[in-house]
């Protein structure tokens, strides 16, 4: 799957002062990030809000991406829960003529053991018609994927790579060391996205990158290629702005960050709220500042 190394974005789901989908501030952030150089988008993750959107809106919104994008770039879609039975029959039901993989998070609450975490994703890698990139992130989910556990699950012939999102480098490091090289092993954290990629990781599903698409899918690139000096000239200068956005929860922070930019409205679904005034201030005057 080379077509998944790189920068993938994790779309935010816009919504209109009203609460409805934004269809246009979609379609224009899907070209936002295919015109500048973006390598695949993620549709229907934690960035998208997809815990707050009916069947409904997101079909709509999968619909709408799908659409604007026209086959450019992969797609890969969101499919997670703690039903492991509501998980298999999401993944029996996408379409592998548009979806290149499914991302599936850790299932949350529920804090299953190793053991659970292995025969849950084994049971939706069973059924997926498209291949499955686990997705750990401990801070949401209250379970920690260990690597252990990825290097037994990468055996599956139709898992074929992790979003890392423990927030741990040394973490990353032990899956990267314990799969085989064609296992996407991906960042999750954009602070350790380049981090990542120079010690063997195949790049990131990126929250600041639909921000800044241009910026960091050629910092990217130049960490995949070796090239520190021109990857460390791009990594420092996002760092605080990485920071700023995460400050007050993911997607308060970036959909200020975009809407500063005018590619959406600043608005979330409870119980998600915007960012306060001095952050959303910040943030604007990053904005404004910033010089790639």
């Amino acid at each position: 799957m080379n077509e998944l190394i790189g920068t993938g974005v994790a779309l935010v789901t816009p919504f209109d002062r009203s609460g409805h989908l934004d269809e246009q501030a979609l379609s224009v952030l899907v070209n936002h990030q295919i015109n500048c150089g973006i390598n695949y988008l993620v549709v229907m993750g934690t960035t998208g809000e997809s815990v707050t959107l009916s069947k409904k809106e997101k079909e709509r919104a999968l619909s709408l991406v799908l659409e604007e994008n026209q086959g450019r770039v992969p797609v890969v879609l969101g499919v997670g829960g703690n039903d492991t039975q509501a998980v298999v029959e999401a993944a029996q039901s996408v379409n592998a003529d548009n979806i290149a993989a499914v991302l599936s998070v850790c299932p949350m609450y529920n804090k299953p053991t190793q053991s659970g975490l292995k025969a849950h994703f084994q049971a939706v890698a069973d059924a997926s018609n498209v291949p499955v990139i686990l997705y750990n992130v401990p801070g949401r989910t209250a379970s920690n994927l260990l690597p252990k556990t990825v290097a037994e699950l990468s055996e599956h012939p139709n898992i074929i790579g992790i979003k890392e999102a423990s927030g741990d480098l040394g973490q990353a490091m032990e899956v990267i060391g314990l799969v085989s090289s064609d296992f996407l092993v991906i960042s999750g954290d954009d602070h350790l996205a380049l981090p990542m990629t120079l010690m063997g990781g195949k790049g990131v599903i990126s929250v600041i990158g639909q921000a800044y698409p241009s910026e960091f899918s050629t910092m990217i690139q130049a960490g995949l290629k070796g090239d520190l000096s021109k990857a460390l000239a791009l990594h420092y200068p996002l760092l605080p702005v990485i920071e700023l956005i995460f400050e007050q929860g993911n997607p308060a922070g970036i959909k200020c960050l975009l809407a500063e930019m005018g590619l959406v409205q600043n608005a979330l679904r409870l119980p998600l709220v915007q960012v306060d005034e001095t952050l959303a201030e910040r943030i604007g005057n990053f904005a404004r500042e910033f010089k790639s």
